[in-house]
């Protein structure tokens, strides 16, 4: 089967007009309805633990999804305890696995106690899409800047490293330097080589290779970064596909 991941940074501010995070949504489920050989409604596990398993982001996918005849959402709650009887059963009949953003630091402590690693790995290659915002972009990278564990960016390295390659999210955020951050730590080998996504920017590898790079947001960009052989770095922006 073939290995998917579908990262990206979400809409955090939409603008008058703007449609917000959906159509990224809906490319996911189209990449989970694309590995059916069946046909029938896609089978999506929504995963919050980086919030907390927060009840109104539950909530908000409930009545997204909930009433869609093309889909069957199920929820995988890790607080107090797993929500199914058999969490590895369970997400290896699904089409897709989102996980949502939010505390990446908590999300990988929390499911390290659980095992989950082992298990979202095992998905991947079975040829689950593994999708997510933010935090769910993040994990399944070697890692990237985050606020986890203040409101200074600290480089996390602690992701599932499925994709070799460091993830920098919400590019183009004013609110906090991650543009820069994410480079500086590039440059200074805190982070390995990877890619930055701006606001409504999408990224879907197969393998572990970019496919494609896709976008809610016009003119919002991706952009490949390494390291140069002077203590600085490089880049290279990549124009997403319109969705």
């Amino acid at each position: 089967m073939q290995r998917q991941v579908f990262a990206f940074s979400g809409v955090i501010e939409p603008q008058p007009g703007e449609r917000g995070n959906r159509p990224l949504l809906e490319h996911v489920l189209a990449l989970g309805a694309a590995r059916r050989t069946s046909g029938g409604p896609v089978r999506l596990c929504y995963v919050p633990t980086a919030v907390g398993d927060d009840p109104a982001a539950v909530s908000a996918y409930q009545r997204v999804f909930g009433g869609r005849d093309d889909v069957v959402l199920s929820v995988l709650r890790l607080f107090p305890q797993p929500s199914v009887p058999d969490v590895r059963g369970h997400l290896l009949t699904q089409d897709v696995v989102l996980v949502e953003g939010g505390s990446v630091v908590n999300l990988i402590a929390v499911w390290r106690a659980h095992g989950l690693p082992t298990v979202l790995r095992e998905c991947w290659e079975a040829g689950v899409v593994l999708a997510g915002p933010s935090a769910g972009s993040l994990c399944w990278h070697v890692g990237g800047p985050t606020d986890s564990w203040s409101d200074r960016l600290d480089p996390f390295t602690e992701g599932l490293a499925l994709l070799p390659f460091s993830n920098g999210v919400h590019d183009d955020l004013t609110a906090q330097p991650r543009r820069d951050t994410y480079r500086r730590l590039v440059a200074a080998g805190a982070l390995p080589a990877g890619y930055a996504t701006e606001d409504g920017v999408g990224l879907h590898y197969r393998g572990t290779e970019l496919a494609e790079a896709v976008a809610v947001r016009p003119g919002a960009r991706a952009y490949r970064v390494d390291p140069d052989d002077h203590g600085g770095w490089t880049e290279r922006a990549i124009t997403p596909r319109a969705i």
